[in-house]
């Protein structure tokens, strides 16, 4: 098992692969104690079952220019096969700015094949396969050298399994003709957008049920300071403040260090420098905000007038077609999303693309009154009036 840690061997390798028609490519990486993830390890395989399989090691290498890789991802000939890709591609967006095209992530592959949502990559190994895995290593630290023979070794099964999962998935899908529901799929995996967090908009993310315009404005300056700080620092957004935290200072308002103390949710590293500085700045600016530019809460979907019994049959309706097309039910439609449906709302991830064809035109049709249901034994039929 060949392990590389210079720039040129890494180079030979990425050559020899742009000779093939895809590469399987996985990484190991830490995020419990950082903001960005810490590339430890990428592994890559070349097809064939003895096909040459490599580990790629940039903490044994740190001089090591991972621009040979970047080339090999531009490289449109050969396709970049992934399993759960959007974690590994963050890391490469962040550290290189670039994406691998062509791409193809076998679990969404899998999502449409009939696998259920989100199958791990060990299910596809005894399924598809027909191998076991060796789980031994999987909480490893991967930051820490020298690997062992048993790290290694479970560190390259992640890519050579997925050689045969790569080559009956992609078969699949041409003899279904879903390519094009794929590529949709993948297409959002390779939009700098999924990957773009701006501070601004960070309370977005954080739930509360409080509608008050001047309290949102200090969970959104609350929420900007601590991604600013989070993502400068390289620190989680835990370690600045929880969410909790967060809100229970929004709550209180504190405008010096002696009543930011009192928190009894927030780190003691927050109590101090410039956590608490950003902190009480933060609740400044929020409570300075001008009563016309305050947040206003997205109240839309607590004022949709759902027709229960259409929602009903939308979930009727969908699990006839999920079955159907071997598709798992949630990654066609949310229960939320046939809510909305049900109240008029028509801007809907399910009702666009392949989850169009799939779901979506026959939705709004049984919404429109021009085909019912109607049930056979075990199976639920779409009928035309």
């Amino acid at each position: 098992m060949q392990t590389i840690t210079t720039t040129e061997a890494l180079a030979a390798f990425c050559e020899a692969a742009k000779a093939e028609p895809y590469v399987t490519i996985d990484t190991e990486f830490l995020r419990e104690r950082t903001y960005w993830s810490k590339l430890c390890l990428i592994q890559m395989a070349l097809p064939g079952k003895t096909g040459e399989a490599v580990l790629v090691d940039p903490i044994e290498g740190p001089d090591m220019s991972l621009e040979p890789l970047y080339d090999l991802f531009r490289h449109e000939a050969t396709v970049k096969v992934f399993h759960a890709a959007r974690q590994d591609l963050e890391i490469f967006f962040v550290e290189g700015r670039a994406f691998p095209v062509p791409l193809f992530d076998t679990q969404v592959a899998a999502m449409v094949c009939g696998f259920g949502e989100q199958v791990g990559y060990e299910t596809l190994v005894k399924k598809i396969a027909r191998e076991q895995l060796d789980k031994t290593s999987r909480f490893t630290d991967w930051s820490r050298r020298p690997l062992s023979d048993a790290q290694k070794t479970y560190a390259i099964a992640d890519v050579t399994h997925l050689r045969v999962i790569y080559e009956w998935l992609s078969a699949q899908i041409e003899k279904n003709g879903r390519q094009k529901w794929v590529e949709e799929e993948l297409a959002i995996l390779t939009d700098p957008e999924t990957y773009t967090v701006r501070p601004e908009e960070a309370w977005l993310r954080i739930k509360t049920r409080t509608t008050s315009g001047r309290f949102l404005a200090v969970v959104k300056e609350l929420a900007r300071f601590r991604e600013d700080y989070a993502q400068k620092n390289n620190v989680p957004r835990s370690r600045v403040m929880k969410d909790d935290a967060l809100l229970e200072i929004a709550s209180t308002r504190p405008t010096n260090a002696e009543e930011l103390g009192r928190s009894r949710l927030l780190l003691r590293e927050g109590r101090r420098g410039d956590i608490a500085e950003g902190i009480l700045a933060a609740v400044k600016a929020g409570m300075e905000v001008k009563n016309e530019d305050l947040p206003k809460p997205d109240l839309s979907r607590e004022q949709l007038q759902v027709n229960p019994a259409l929602a009903d049959l939308l979930r009727v309706l969908l699990k006839a077609k999920s079955e159907s097309l071997g598709v798992a039910a949630r990654l066609i439609a949310s229960a939320s999303e046939l809510d909305a449906i049900a109240a008029g709302e028509r801007d809907l991830p399910s009702l666009k693309g392949w989850r169009l064809e799939a779901f979506g035109a026959d939705a709004l049709r049984l919404c429109r009154g021009e085909i019912a249901l109607s049930a056979k034994g075990n199976d639920v039929r779409v009928v035309k009036l």
